[in-house]
């Protein structure tokens, strides 16, 4: 196709050439004293254009000459660019492929190709890169003191060629660092110099989130955890399960009955109306010696049972079988309305014998704490407390018999 179109253009430029100065008779006269010269305008037209294409050349030619140096000088600085691109690349190929030594001296073969040539001295981001990818081929290889030194390097030419990328990058790699060192003090530091919108991006909330609770810090890594939901970093069933256990870190965490409801206010809406929480929350009221405390936690949630999932009915129901100790005549309705709701349901049994039991309701508690203690969908610890609560009671009774078959069936649950 290409060939068709010069052909057309020579063709062209022939019409145009014939055209024009096919019957052309002008003549061109050049006076150099004591020389005259005449000739046709044709012949000096093709000599004009001639001489033009003539000078071009000769001219070109002297600027290719004149400009040999600077070539030879320019192709020698894209050779060792090159030579240092590769080098990195290299780096980068060895570091994913687990060689860690050969990644590091890699890198640094790339940062000191640049180094030795003056004209790659400004990219400051790419020997960043090098001693970023150095320190990271250290640490793989547990050599923490000369990973400092290589990320200390990173840093201040980073900061120096105002590289942002490569600073960031730094200070989150040197932040997930700390923590595989178990530092969590230094993590938090190095993502609190994080710039305000890298520090809302998601690798640094997770960072956040580590070091907090690593540095048993459950407050801040709740509130990290929210921040991280919202950005929808993990799946709904993933999320729901570290907030609970974030949220028992900080129930755990409290000594006193002020701090338990310190840390109770701190949650948002929906952890305070988890049963799971609520549960967890009245069981350390009762390790603490509250168990009023604790039903007054769990009494909204006994109030609606029908509002709550199986699971959820159970993990109350245990919890208000750990604080059924003094439970008083108030919450006689509310555990008679439950059987009456829930009547097949072995562990809401188990809680309301107990509390049963509690009150001194013998007959009722041993028939709640019989069926409870025979149904094998209930847990081994809950079926062995009903058959110690039962022994006791037959204790109690002068029941001995009764007593000791309690006692063995206890014995028999794994």
């Amino acid at each position: 196709m290409r060939t068709v179109v010069w052909v057309l253009l020579l063709a062209i430029v022939a019409v145009v050439a014939a055209t024009l100065l096919g019957g052309n008779d002008s003549v061109v006269t050049i006076y150099w004293a004591p020389w005259r010269v005449d000739l046709s305008l044709n012949l000096f037209v093709v000599g004009v254009v001639v001489f033009c294409i003539v000078l071009n050349a000769l001219l070109q030619g002297i600027g290719a000459l004149v400009g040999m140096p600077r070539r030879a000088r320019e192709w020698r600085v894209a050779r060792r660019d090159r030579t240092a691109q590769a080098a990195l690349r290299e780096a980068l190929a060895q570091y994913f492929g687990g060689r860690f030594s050969r990644a590091h001296k890699a890198a640094q073969r790339a940062v000191a190709i640049q180094l030795d040539t003056p004209e790659l001295k400004d990219d400051r981001e790419f020997a960043a890169l090098g001693h970023l990818l150095a320190a990271g081929s250290l640490h793989r290889l547990q050599d923490k003191a000369r990973r400092n030194e290589q990320l200390e390097r990173a840093l201040s030419i980073a900061q120096r060629g105002n590289a942002r990328a490569a600073e960031e990058g730094a200070l989150l790699l040197a932040a997930e660092w700390a923590i595989d060192d178990r530092d969590a003090a230094r993590a938090l530091e190095l993502v609190a110099q994080l710039p305000p919108g890298v520090a809302r991006r998601t690798q640094a909330l997770r960072l956040k989130l580590a070091a907090a609770r690593l540095a048993r810090q459950p407050g801040e890594a709740l509130r990290t955890a929210r921040l991280l939901g919202k950005h929808q970093a993990f799946s709904p069933a993933a999320a729901q399960g570290l907030m609970r256990s974030l949220a028992y870190e900080a129930i755990d965490a409290t000594r006193d009955l002020d701090q338990i409801k310190r840390a109770w206010r701190e949650f948002d809406a929906n952890e305070r109306r988890d049963a799971f929480i609520a549960a967890r929350t009245a069981n350390h009221l009762v390790s603490l010696g509250w168990p009023e405390e604790a039903r007054a936690w769990l009494r909204p949630f006994w109030d609606r049972l029908g509002e709550l999932t199986r699971e959820e009915r159970d993990v109350i129901a245990r919890a208000l079988a750990l604080a059924s100790d003094g439970i008083g005549p108030d919450w006689l309705p509310r555990l008679e309305a439950a059987l009456t709701g829930f009547p097949q349901e072995p562990a809401l049994a188990y809680a309301v014998g107990r509390a049963f039991a509690a009150r001194g309701l013998w007959g009722k508690s041993r028939q709640l704490l019989e069926a409870a203690a025979a149904d094998d969908s209930l847990d081994g610890v809950a079926r062995r407390e009903a058959w110690l609560r039962l022994a006791a009671m037959a204790e109690h009774e002068g029941a001995s018999e009764r007593a000791a078959h309690a006692f063995r069936a206890a014995a028999a649950i794994a």
